[in-house]
Order: C-alpha cells, then structure tokens, then sequence
C-alpha cells in the first residue's frame, strides 16, 4: 500500500513528472511498448506507474486488434536480472561450506583444467588449419572469476574476437542448447580464453556456468534449487525458466524496432512458453515487478525478508555485504579492467561485485546517487537498483531489445534521485 511519500522524506511532486516524462518521452510515440516502475523507500511503496501494452494493437499474437495492456501482474522476460538471483544461489553454497570463492573452476569441470588463453588461429576459420594457438593461464580460473566476469569466458554477441566469433559458431549459450547443461560447460572446454583469468573484465556466460555449479554442487537441477531456495521462501509465485499455459495470457510481447522505425515482435531464440533444456543462469527467467521487489527488498533487508509473522532468511548480512563490495583487481572500476563491447552498465565509477555493479566513485558516473548502489538489467532494458544509503528500491520492467538504444536507466536514476528531500546518508 502506497503511502504519503513525504512521510518516508521524498517529494511527491517530483515524483509525480515520473510518469508523464515515461509515456510522453517513451510511450505514446511508439519508441517502447510498455513501463512498468516500482519505487520503495524502507519497504513502503511511493511509487507504482503502469504504461502502454503488453501486446501492440494489431501486432500478431494479440489476440484482439486492440492488442492488451500492461497490467501489474504482466509476466516479463528478465534476461540478465536472473544473473543477480544465480549468484545468490551460489553464495548460499558458499555460506554452507560446500564451495569456496578461491576454489579453483576444474575442481567441479575437470574438462577446463587445461584451459589456455587465445594467442592466434581458429578453429573452423577460413585458412585456419591448425586450429587454435595457446598459451597457459597466468593463474587458474577462480569461482570468483565467474562471479565478478574476470573468468576469461565471452558472449557470442561481443563481435570482438575470433573467440566471440567461435561462441557464434558453436552456438555457445544454454538458450541453444540441446544437451543441457551439461553440454554446455563441456562445449566451452574447446575454446581457449580471452583473457587469463583475473586480468581483465569481460560481460559473458560466466554465471550460466554458475548455474551449471549450483546444480552441480548441491545435487539437484539448478531450476529445482532456485524454486526450493530462493522463489518459494519469497512468494515469488511467477518467476521461472517458462510461462505454463495457465499463466500464458499474463505473458509480455517483446518488440525492436523494424526497418521501418515502428515496434516489431522479436523473432526469439527461445521459446519462454517451453521448459528449457538448458535453464540459463545469465538471463533464462521471466518474472513479474512484484515478485523482483520481493528480491530486491530481500537484499536489501541484508539477506531477509519479513512474510506474515516469519522472517525468511536466504543468506547472511556479513555475505551480502562481501557480494556488494567492489571485486574489481586493485579496486578499480570497469572503466579501467572492461574489454567488453557490451555491458548492461556504464563503467566510469562503476565497480563489480559478486554478481553485481555498484558505485564507487558518485562524481565519476557522473549522475546523482549514492556510494555502494548496487544494480544490474536486462537485454529487453528491464532494470533494478537497491540503494543502501537511501534505503530505496526500484525496479523496471519494459520489453524491448536492445537495452542500449535509449538513456532510460540514467533519466530514472536522475528523476529518482531528485525526488529525495530527505536523505540518509
């Protein structure tokens, strides 16, 4: 239940050009088919704004020709917003002893053991007969490698390297996948490093491979120990690998832009309405807003979140606060350590954690906030952030792709941001 945001020290006036900056700058002229924002201040709602359709009018799939609107309970792909919920799964392991963050990748694939850094070659590029040439990693591949992306592993999409170019080749993420898996990690063994590990930061499917650990480690299927651990001790009644058919008309469109400049359905890669064969850590679910601000209020209650008389508690404060510390080597920020083309954060002031970004330096990012905000997306640019300092929440939702075209993360952090008259810090 909304309350009076000057009572929680916020300016409903400010927070009233909110919406109408989203539907005149991003709805009404076509350039995203919905918004969804939710804005929490020490766990009370100031802010709830819902916009546009989940399906356009006369798009296909409607179902009607007036399309169907976004509703509160509108299910959404989240794509990289799972990666922060993987990396929890994963500290949960480490909090009971099973894992360590120093422990070496091969202890559990012992497939990577001789995993070598790209030098020169290819395998399967024209006039590359010899295949790939190596050299030894500088030091193995840590757990925490994957966590913080300094794992030396990449994304298909990078368009950087002839590395990136193999992942395309071989189709090298779980959404391809038929093996499961299991597969996967034992495809990515025949493809050297980008990097040695530690030495440089790189956006990748790193945290698929921790759900492939998850599973691995704790000895059931890794989308059995999300629903187990983390979604059903937080009503998280909606977020899953799939949409099931009872829920299917609650399921989101997705849109990019056409030839012609107008919103169209995105051919996907993955059908949602299916269970995967390979569920994908890095970006495989779908959730609601709802049941993202149960995450995200979870966190930032230190691990905990009060449901009826109980509190269910995933991990512990002292872990949480070592996942939002800056992991970056040296302490620096991605703007220093980033080879990647593509991120779903800026790098100035920007570090990285166990599984997320976070401010290290206000006046580098150049934008109003707080010291240890800490946040990721998503490719359809979906978006959240948790600012301990402040004690406020937020969470994204939109379906469109790709998350980079518009600046609309900034223009939410700064019109957020300007709404506290009362600060905390």
């Amino acid at each position: 239940m909304s309350v009076k945001p000057e009572s929680l020290g916020l300016c409903s006036k400010r927070l009233a050009r909110i919406e109408p900056f989203l539907k005149s700058r991003y709805i009404d002229n076509g350039k995203l088919p919905c918004a969804q924002l939710q804005v929490t201040r020490g766990g009370q709602s100031v802010l709830q704004s819902v916009l546009g359709h989940a399906t356009l009018p006369g798009a296909e799939g409607a179902g009607q020709s007036g399309g169907k609107a976004l509703a509160e309970d509108s299910i959404v792909r989240i794509y990289s917003m799972t990666k922060p919920i993987t990396s929890l799964a994963f500290m949960m392991l480490v909090e009971q002893g099973l894992v360590a963050l120093d422990d070496p990748v091969h202890r559990f694939i012992p497939s990577w053991r001789e995993l070598g850094v790209y030098v020169a070659g290819g395998a399967g590029l024209p006039g590359s007969a010899g295949g790939w040439q190596t050299k030894p990693t500088e030091a193995p591949m840590r757990m925490i490698d994957l966590l913080r992306h300094t794992s030396g592993l990449t994304y298909g999409f990078q368009m950087r390297t002839n590395v990136d170019g193999a992942y395309r080749r071989q189709k090298l993420e779980p959404f391809e996948q038929s093996d499961g898996l299991e597969g996967f990690v034992q495809a990515l063994a025949g493809v050297p490093l980008e990097f040695s590990p530690g030495t440089a930061w790189n956006y990748s499917v790193a945290t698929d491979v921790l759900g492939y650990l998850v599973g691995k480690i704790s000895g059931q299927p890794f989308e059995d120990f999300l629903q187990q651990h983390i979604f059903g001790p937080l009503g998280m009644v909606d977020t899953a690998f799939h949409v099931p058919d009872d829920k299917a008309g609650r399921f989101a469109e997705c849109y990019f832009n056409g030839r012609d400049g107008k919103l169209m359905p995105l051919p996907s890669q993955r059908d949602f309405r299916k269970p995967p064969g390979a569920p994908s850590g890095g970006g495989g679910l779908v959730s609601t807003a709802a049941d993202y601000m149960r995450f995200c209020e979870m966190l930032r209650c230190g691990g905990a979140l009060a449901i009826g008389n109980e509190t269910v508690r995933l991990i512990g404060p002292k872990t949480l606060a070592l996942m939002r510390a800056n992991h970056l080597p040296g302490g620096k920020d991605l703007a220093d350590l980033s080879l990647s083309l593509f991120s779903e954060a800026t790098y100035q002031g920007v570090g990285f954690g166990l599984g997320f970004a976070m401010t290290t330096d206000v006046a580098k990012t150049g934008l109003a906030g707080s010291l240890g905000e800490y946040w990721w997306g998503g490719a359809a640019s979906t978006a959240f952030w948790i600012d301990p300092v402040e004690d406020i929440n937020v969470v994204f939702l939109t379906q469109f792709m790709p998350s980079s075209l518009y600046p609309i993360r900034r223009e939410l952090r700064t019109l957020i941001n300007a709404a506290v008259i009362d600060s905390r810090a």
